[in-house]
């Protein structure tokens, strides 16, 4: 993969996708010791940054994948995000989701139009599931996150967030399966060579770095974490071989770093961000990272949070 794809996804998401807004805070860069900007994905369409790569990974389907549908498999925004492409491109969606997803995302991707079909996730694999339904069918598969297309689609906030901010020396997105990381990567790499990329995931689902040291997939069988966007349990060859080339650090952080992340964004800068999102500024909000002084951009993710169980977890 290179940048090209990443330039194409903006020109093709253009009037598409929102240009979502930058935010600044000075109780943040107080806190923080360093110069913080956030690219605000929780108020891109459908309320994450997944909502890029689906419409680019769907417009670029060949005419025949497009008339016999997709399938995808999600545990909530990319589901969302490829129901909502789909209806914009009149193409029929099937999503496959965990029974436990949060309900906003289930009923989320259901307004949306696609046929929503759920799955044990103690007893089924949604990978098996998914192929069966798509065999069945005769349903193109589009992944949520290890496919190049989505890759260079999610790439383009990284581009917003280089095009509006000069000067950043570091990025910092979390990580999944690695789509936006990989994306962000790509994109910072080309247009700002020296700044570090940095990926953020919880302790309790941490494949993504097992993986960046070890070079290979690393299977999380049970991620335990409240984030449930970064629950899949393994990155996807082509996020794995993007973000051992392209990625300087990947890092974890506690549930109460991030816990407390979360709570500041609502707090204190009235920003409705989903637990997922927030994982990507916990190590900078609590200085993990000696990037005191720096200037340091980091993409929050989504906002589509289950608002009584976070008030709850926020609590706790």
């Amino acid at each position: 993969m290179d940048f090209q794809q990443v330039s194409a996804a903006a020109k093709l998401l253009k009037g598409i996708a929102h240009h979502t807004p930058m935010m600044t805070s000075r109780t943040l860069n107080d806190l923080s010791g360093c110069e913080v900007f956030l690219k605000c994905e929780n108020f891109q369409r459908m309320g994450a940054f997944k909502f890029r790569g689906a419409y680019n990974a769907l417009f670029l389907l060949s005419q025949d994948s497009k008339s016999r549908g997709i399938v995808t498999y999600s545990s909530g925004n990319h589901g969302q995000a490829v129901a909502l492409a789909g209806r914009l491109l009149g193409i029929s969606a099937t999503v496959v989701m965990p029974s436990n997803a949060p309900p906003i995302k289930l009923q989320a991707a259901k307004g949306y139009g696609a046929e929503v079909v759920t799955y044990d996730p103690s007893t089924e694999v949604r990978e098996i599931v998914t192929s069966k339904i798509a065999n069945e069918r005769g349903l193109t598969l589009v992944p949520p996150f290890d496919d190049p297309n989505v890759i260079a689609g999610q790439g383009t906030a990284a581009l917003e967030l280089l095009q509006e901010v000069e000067g950043l020396d570091a990025v910092l997105t979390p990580c999944g399966g690695g789509g936006l990381l990989s994306g962000t990567a790509i994109t910072v790499k080309h247009l700002r060579p020296g700044a570090m990329v940095i990926g953020v995931e919880p302790e309790g689902a941490d494949n993504g770095r097992r993986g960046f040291e070890s070079g290979k997939i690393e299977v999380v069988e049970t991620p335990t974490t409240f984030a449930d966007g970064l629950r899949p349990k393994a990155l996807g060859q082509h996020t794995l071989a993007v973000i051992r080339e392209k990625v300087d650090q990947m890092v974890t952080v506690t549930e109460e770093e991030f816990r407390e992340t979360l709570s500041f964004l609502w707090n204190r800068m009235k920003l409705v961000v989903e637990p997922s999102g927030a994982v990507g500024l916990a190590p900078v909000f609590h200085r993990k990272l000696g990037l005191e002084g720096k200037r340091v951009g980091v993409i929050l993710s989504g906002g589509n949070a289950d608002l009584q169980a976070v008030v709850e977890w926020l609590g706790s």
